[in-house]
């Protein structure tokens, strides 16, 4: 048996001592590089490049063969003494040339299609970054929650040991024992959920990492609040940060290019046939060489492309409004939480200064009080519950603090 216990002691000290700790960019960092989602945008836009390199493809050419102008009757197809026969063999090709500037225009729109996709990467990283910083921020203030429990059953602990010795030499009364008592497996019982927690965080940061979720790590907990006091949340912010809105851009130029590939369909387009004959019982060798053009722009055949131009010029104005409605909305989100994540720092600014240190204090006094016996246990017991309840009131604003943090950092799209 104490081998076994050896064993175990041994096993955890290993791997409290090779455990990795990673730092928020180390994280950021991995999700980067590692995450499916990098490796699908890649390929797609990867996949839209590569179609982009056929935009300049003419039509094929058409080519036909068979007889031309022949009798149904084929004793007349031979010669017949000085009369030729009738009929021949046609051998047929026509090649339409494309507009330059239709291929000009089909090119510029196909480069482009895959700039939406690198914003849609951009946005979609960002997602996962944010997601990644509140799980890491919750880890935290997970630690820092186990830390008050632990402190808390050595509290607990010296006040039911105490009473415990006092009760047995009938010094000290009972009544705040039962309670203590509680709250201490209370306090056991959130340390395990809070142990279970942590393990869900790390779970979910090395799915976000691409790496095996059972990966075991710990992380730095030095981190520190970002100051956002000078920074103005106006449109001009929101464009050069937001990858969805440079999406939204890149849509509307996509729109206009489309708009132009249909502007030049309309254009004429010209091509060439050429057609040989091969006459049958003795006719010469004939040909035909024509130069074609096609009318696109005339009002039967041009109604289409008139209506596509039409449609997404809408289309345009629609992105537009979005564009406009979403810069509003973050702006308006953004001021409101800075407010608020301010609100929170100050809270916590009076916690850690004033408030907390007082509480502190104060079960000190008491603590001394009632190993003196001048105090009480449900006093002892009161001024612990008081400074407990605070200290979780602390945390409680810590986690929402750090959740504005993340909510910012993702409107203003901030690593």
């Amino acid at each position: 048996m104490k081998k076994i216990i050896f064993t175990a002691f041994i096993v955890c000290l290993f791997n409290n001592i090779n455990a990795q700790v990673l730092n928020l960019k180390n994280v950021i960092d991995s999700i980067e590089t590692n995450h499916p989602i990098v490796a699908m945008y890649d390929n797609e836009i990867h996949s839209m490049d590569e179609a982009a390199k056929g935009a300049r493809s003419w039509m094929p050419p058409t080519i036909g063969v068979g007889q031309f102008m022949t009798p149904y009757n084929v004793n007349l197809w031979k010669r017949d003494g000085n009369m030729n026969g009738m009929g021949s063999v046609m051998l047929s090709v026509e090649q339409m040339i494309p507009n330059r500037k239709k291929l000009d225009a089909e090119e510029a729109y196909m480069k482009a299609m895959s700039s939406v996709e690198k914003e849609n990467k951009g946005a979609g990283v960002n997602e996962l970054i944010q997601d990644a910083k509140l799980l890491y921020y919750e880890w935290i203030v997970l630690l820092k929650r186990n830390a008050v429990v632990v402190e808390n059953e050595k509290m607990l602990g010296f006040m039911i040991d105490n009473a415990e010795t006092r009760y047995k030499n009938g010094a000290g009364k009972i009544g705040a024992y039962y309670k203590a008592k509680a709250a201490l497996g209370t306090a056991k019982n959130m340390q395990i959920m809070y142990e279970n927690d942590i393990k869900e965080k790390r779970i979910r940061l090395n799915a976000l990492m691409g790496r095996n979720p059972m990966t075991f790590f710990e992380i730095d907990t030095v981190v520190s609040f970002n100051d956002y006091s000078d920074i103005v949340f106006d449109n001009s912010l929101f464009n050069n940060n937001r990858s969805d809105l440079k999406s939204l851009d890149q849509q509307i130029l996509l729109t206009g290019l489309k708009q132009e590939t249909e502007r030049q369909s309309l254009k004429p387009e010209f091509g060439v046939r050429f057609e040989n004959m091969y006459g049958f019982g003795g006719q010469p060798m004939q040909y035909t060489a024509m130069a074609m053009v096609k009318l696109p722009f005339v009002g039967w055949a041009s109604k289409m492309n008139k209506a596509n131009i039409s449609s997404l010029k809408w289309k345009a104005e629609a992105l537009n409004a979005q564009k406009e409605m979403m810069i509003n909305e973050y702006s308006g989100m953004a001021y409101g939480m800075r407010n608020e994540f301010d609100l929170k720092k100050k809270q916590l600014e009076l916690y850690q200064s004033e408030i907390i240190p007082a509480l502190k204090n104060n079960f000190k006094t008491m603590q001394l009080g009632y190993e003196q016996n001048t105090e009480e246990l449900f006093m002892l017991y009161d001024a612990w519950e008081k400074l407990n309840m605070t200290q979780l009131e602390y945390l409680d604003i810590l986690s929402k603090a750090f959740e504005m943090q993340v909510t910012i950092d993702r409107l203003i799209e901030r690593k």
